[in-house]
């Protein structure tokens, strides 16, 4: 009590000052240091991708193993401790980015992910493997949290929508690549039936531990440095960032004409704080941010780990082939935010993240009636896939961004990890283990219901954001979100 009643004297004892460090930043064109801090850290979408793409690609060898004889709903139990791993994660590592910087959790998280998926390569039973891929999802889900919030705290507010949105969009480069990667590694002539899959997980910790060594050259963030009483650090930091612009002879404004930003520093958010801020400062960003995160947990939840279930059950296509039907539908899925990204800039955010949510959950419906009529086969059920993710894809992109630029920046990896939880957790845990029952009937009648809910979840959210949606397009975060250390300089 003596300890937290010091922290709490300090910080009120902390001198108000007013910095330039957010308008510095957000002047900035984008260049190498910006491409530099997407390769780092946006390679957590990719390692994602590759590890949910496994896990559905891998289905029908985790099925034929000798020793792990998995049955349709453990499989889909796998992918629902993998989504609760990943809640976990995003809500312990999202607190302690917010506490303790964003650059010590991504090197945590991603070191936690790396040895978890390398550990499900040595699984013998379905305790071990649930086990390993529940710290498999820790891992990513902390990523999340910290990723998510030092990208957005890095970005120039004009292009934050659509550079955010190909990150999120580059999910679908690790789904081909473990796509591509199940077609050889399940292939009996190449590998043993019991050894293939287990090589597949070492693919992702092969990756991380590429990626650890890059982010040694990623500053913390000097947003969270100059709420925490680090400003010179900060200054020295986007000093560094403009010194590489001038040596490539890109002149930028002086620092002296940009509106500084008046804040009182502070040691820590307390979490009575944190919940105050989310409940009721900004309870109507939080119905919008929950209502996104879930509603596009579950569309794509439900689909994606189950794809190769419902490729093998009713349409009777090899495990070994699932693979090559991953290919059109990651296109259509990373496609989708590549291209309307720049309208979510230039459009913006309301009008955008309402048509994408509508038009996603619009064409699901429709696809899972020409399912349910059996008019499908195993070709233009993907591309019938296709085409209604190449909107799903830009609908869920837009709601992590959504979620990490509308609230302040002293809770905004926390406030990323609460609604990525609890989006997961209502829609994406429950989501694969229904569907996994519901495929195990092989009646196209009672999948059809799956697919049904998922639909009117997207259509749900996309009236929510209609109606009570931010429009933060071209806005710098600290005008979208004040911050709490504000003083309203």
């Amino acid at each position: 009590m003596q300890e937290k009643a010091s922290q709490e004297a300090a910080t009120h004892d902390e001198p108000i000052i007013a910095t330039r460090v957010p308008a510095r930043l957000d002047r900035l064109p984008f260049g190498r240091f910006h491409m530099r801090v997407i390769i780092a850290l946006g390679i957590t979408w990719i390692l994602d991708g590759l590890e949910v793409t496994l896990t559905g690609s891998l289905a029908g060898a985790l099925r034929a193993s000798p020793v792990l004889h998995f049955s349709d709903r453990d499989i889909g139990l796998v992918s629902g401790f993998y989504l609760a791993g990943a809640v976990v994660g995003a809500l312990v590592f999202g607190w302690l980015t917010d506490r303790f910087g964003r650059k010590k959790l991504f090197f945590i998280t991603l070191g936690l992910y790396a040895a978890a998926t390398a550990a499900t390569a040595f699984s013998f039973g379905l305790v071990s493997f649930c086990l390993f891929h529940f710290l498999t999802g820790a891992g990513i889900g902390g990523e999340y949290s910290a990723i998510n919030s030092t990208i957005q705290e890095f970005t120039p507010a004009r292009l934050r929508g659509r550079i955010d949105m190909a990150i999120n969009g580059s999910f679908w480069i690790g789904g081909a690549m473990g796509a591509g990667a199940s077609i050889l590694l399940l292939n009996p002539l190449y590998f043993a039936p019991d050894f293939g899959w287990r090589l597949a997980f070492f693919i992702g910790a092969v990756l991380a531990l590429g990626i650890l060594a890059l982010r040694r050259f990623i500053p913390e963030s000097p947003r969270w440095l100059v709420i925490h009483g680090q400003e010179k650090k900060a200054e020295a930091i986007v000093d560094a960032i403009e010194a590489e612009f001038a040596t490539r002879g890109i002149a930028l404004s002086a620092p002296e004409t940009l509106k500084p930003l008046r804040i009182k520093p502070r040691h820590a958010t307390h979490l009575s704080e944190v919940f105050r801020a989310l409940f009721v400062t900004f309870r109507q960003r939080t119905l919008v941010g929950l209502t996104l995160m879930a509603a596009q947990s579950f569309f794509y939840n439900a689909i994606f780990f189950t794809y190769a279930l419902v490729l093998m059950t009713f349409y009777h296509v090899s495990q070994q082939s699932v693979g090559l039907y991953i290919f059109p539908f990651a296109a259509g899925n990373f496609l989708g935010p590549l291209l309307l990204g720049p309208l979510f800039d230039k459009i913006g955010r309301k009008p955008m993240v309402a048509a994408t949510y509508v038009i996603a959950g619009a064409l699901l419906a429709l696809s899972a009636a020409l399912f349910a009529a059996g008019v499908l086969d195993a070709r233009t059920q993907t591309i019938a896939w296709m085409i209604v993710f190449f909107f799903a894809s830009a609908a869920a992109s837009a709601a992590y961004l959504t979620v990490s630029e509308i609230f302040p920046v002293e809770i905004r990896a926390l406030a990323i990890a609460t609604f990525y939880a609890v989006g997961t957790g209502v829609g994406g845990i429950a989501a694969p283990v229904l569907f996994g029952a519901l495929i195990e009937t092989e009646k196209r009648g009672l999948v059809l219901i799956g697919y049904l809910i998922g639909a009117a979840l997207m259509i749900g959210a996309g009236v929510v954001q209609a109606f009570f949606g931010v429009a933060a397009e071209g806005k710098s975060l600290e005008s979208v979100a004040q911050p709490l250390s504000s003083d309203g300089g």
